[in-house]
């Protein structure tokens, strides 16, 4: 007898699919989250931690509106005033608005290219991990860094030397105590998440669009992801170079930045700069992109102008590299340094401009609807158009030199990022809410939280504009009473607690929504790009069958074609790809398996953070070891695991 002859056989989505969800009800409960390599459950962990980060920065700022509210104050003193507004600065940066854009490329950049996934789940998951542990690190330092005492016996630990970290400011000398080591730690952490993710993004784009998907008929938001990542890419090593020198200085003696060995504090300065103009650009890109998709839909028509918003998000990512000396017109650069950045710097507000009458264009005759997503997105451009013509008051040196150190430059940043990035990406959360959760956010309570958001806004730093050309200094922790301030900033803080206020109405209406019984559907605004043709919240596998793309905006084309006069007629038969069928014939679906390593492998650089910062402790010591252990255990348990089980 002849053996027999077994047949192979394909097997159908819907096997696939019911295997799918029987291998995801095995991991329940916190194991789930601590292995996901889903790619929008890390979405929903960058948030939710990003989310938590913004609420203790909020409070370091609503401290620091309290001692300024009034005159010779003394709520805190000047060293824990220094120490807070370091933190607030490093939080609402590093660990708020840059992850929370982090958290959008994770929820939507799969589904938006008609991906299962992002190129690299595990890596992913990685990130995550690195930026919570980063985090934490710095945290940690108000328990821990104040050589005098920690935050039990009022004496706050945390770094002193400005957000910025000026040298020679962050030297030994001029900053005593682990503070400044525990910032510069967590921001080498924080940045090794960065280059992650940012590479991760890279090749999902490029190498895992669907079918048709050509790099012209992406989504606005992926193409300012794409933009985005490879800013991170080319921008964090730079401030990685710069946080290894200071290191070198604190910890071993070093003499980058010292001036009596040798050294120049300038050398922080270009380094720290030349990062930090990219990076600005890296917050508010993802809140354009974000724009770019709300304003079509809320206006019914497709974008105008794609390809210029396109390539003139390309043009800001390039141009920024050259226009960081605008933040050190006062160190005597001299003026043909100065005239050159002051003329890159008024020429990139010319893409800028752009981008805004071209989302100006997209609302211009469509058929607009007035919902919350649609109002941060309004709020978005006009916050951050006053934002960039006070940026170009900046652009000219005699000007600049009237205002550097004084609260019209603090008013300008945060006119930027606040009014700015913090808009748009308000809008994204109300805008996605529903696809990731399947509930809409109560649109009472959205406006309410929009309103008062955008009025205290502006109750707060419009004042800051007034007292920076009255000549207060920025970064000073009291002032005297015949100075004329103390209006303006009891004002700028009344304001600073209409937006705590508004924070509250949104928590508020995060958990009423979560409850409530009502159900969005899978596209309730009508939505142009991929993820609306899903059911929400999504499915582990995303798209039952990977779609086929023949347009931009291609998901609209599916339900809808245009009259004569260009009147968006329904099709009859509707069109959808994701519908979760059970047949079908087609290939199995493949996701990679949840994996703990990752986790292990991020623990370790904290753990190594930690001995170097106490080096001299010889308990504290073997912790470097052991950092390095953990770190390779992860890495080649990572490496030899098989991707899906």
């Amino acid at each position: 007898m002849t053996g027999a002859v077994i047949e192979q056989r394909t097997p159908t989505i819907g096997e696939a699919l019911r295997r799918i969800r029987q291998e995801a009800a095995t991991y329940n409960g916190v194991w789930s989250w601590l292995a996901t390599v889903d790619h929008k459950r890390i979405g929903l962990m960058y948030g939710a931690t990003a989310f938590v980060f913004f609420l203790i920065g909020g409070v370091e700022a609503l401290i620091i509106r309290l001692q300024l509210a009034r005159p010779e104050s003394s709520f805190v003193d000047a060293d824990a005033y220094n120490r807070l507004f370091t933190m607030h600065g490093t939080t609402m940066i590093f660990l708020v608005i840059m992850p929370l854009a982090v958290a959008f490329f994770n929820l939507l950049v799969p589904l938006m290219i008609g991906a299962r996934d992002v190129a690299f789940p595990r890596l992913n998951a990685f990130s995550y991990w690195l930026f919570l542990s980063g985090g934490l690190l710095m945290t940690a330092s108000f328990f821990t860094g104040n050589p005098g005492g920690s935050i039990f016996d009022g004496k706050l630990g945390a770094p002193d030397g400005g957000w910025f970290g000026y040298a020679p400011l962050t030297l030994n000398q001029f900053s005593a105590g682990t503070g400044i080591d525990y910032w510069a730690f967590g921001l080498l952490i924080l940045g090794i998440a960065s280059m992650a993710g940012g590479f991760n993004f890279v090749v999902t784009i490029i190498n895992m669009r669907a079918p048709g998907m050509t790099m012209f008929k992406m989504p606005l938001f992926v193409w300012m992801t794409l933009v985005t990542s490879f800013l991170i890419i080319f921008a964090m090593p730079v401030i990685t170079v710069a946080l290894f020198q200071l290191l070198f200085d604190r910890l071993f003696g070093g003499v980058f930045f010292s001036v009596a060995a040798g050294g120049t504090p300038l050398l922080w300065q270009h380094m720290f700069w030349l990062f930090g103009h990219p990076e600005v650009y890296i917050l508010i890109l993802p809140a354009m992109g974000i724009v770019s998709e709300i304003l079509p839909t809320f206006s019914r028509k497709p974008l105008f102008g794609y390809p210029f918003i396109v390539f003139s998000g390309i043009a800001i990512a390039f141009m920024s590299w050259g226009v960081w000396a605008h933040h050190m017109y006062t160190t005597g650069l001299g003026t043909t340094a100065n005239a050159a950045f002051g003329i890159s710097t008024i020429l990139i507000a010319v893409p800028t401009g752009i981008k805004i009458f071209n989302w100006l264009g997209t609302m211009w005759g469509g058929s607009i609807r007035i919902n919350t997503p649609m109002l941060f997105a309004l709020g978005f451009i006009a916050m951050f158009t006053i934002g960039g013509l006070t940026g170009m008051l900046h652009s000219m040196v005699p000007s600049d030199f009237q205002q550097q150190d004084t609260y019209f430059v603090v008013a300008h940043l945060h006119q930027v990022l606040i009014g700015g990035a913090l808009f748009g990406l308000f809008g994204g959360i109300y805008y996605w809410f529903p696809k990731f959760s399947g509930k809409l956010l109560n649109e009472k309570w959205g406006q309410l939280h929009f309103w008062t958001m955008f009025i205290g806004f502006n109750v707060t730093f419009q004042p800051m504009m007034i007292l920076g050309l009255l000549g207060m200094p920025r970064r000073i922790s009291s002032y005297s009473d015949g100075m004329g301030w103390g209006l303006w900033n009891m004002m700028a803080t009344a304001g600073a607690f209409l937006i705590a206020f508004s924070i509250v109405v949104f928590m508020v209406n995060v958990v009423i929504s979560l409850r409530s019984k009502e159900k969005a559907g899978a596209d309730p605004w009508d939505g142009r790009t991929l993820e609306w043709a899903i059911p929400s919240p999504p499915p582990a596998y995303n798209f039952a069958e990977i779609p086929q793309v023949k347009a931009l905006d291609d998901f609209w084309h599916t339900k809808y074609v245009e009259s004569e006069t260009g009147v968006p007629v329904p099709v009859v038969a509707g069109g959808a790809y994701g519908d979760d069928h059970d047949s079908g014939e087609g290939l199995g679906i493949h996701l990679p398996s949840p994996s703990i390593l990752p986790l292990i492998a991020a623990l370790g650089p904290a753990i190594m953070a930690a001995g170097f910062i106490y080096y001299d402790n010889p308990w504290l010591l073997p912790l470097i070891p052991v950092g390095v252990v953990i770190t390779l255990v992860g890495v080649f348990g990572w490496a030899l695991e098989p991707a899906t089980e």
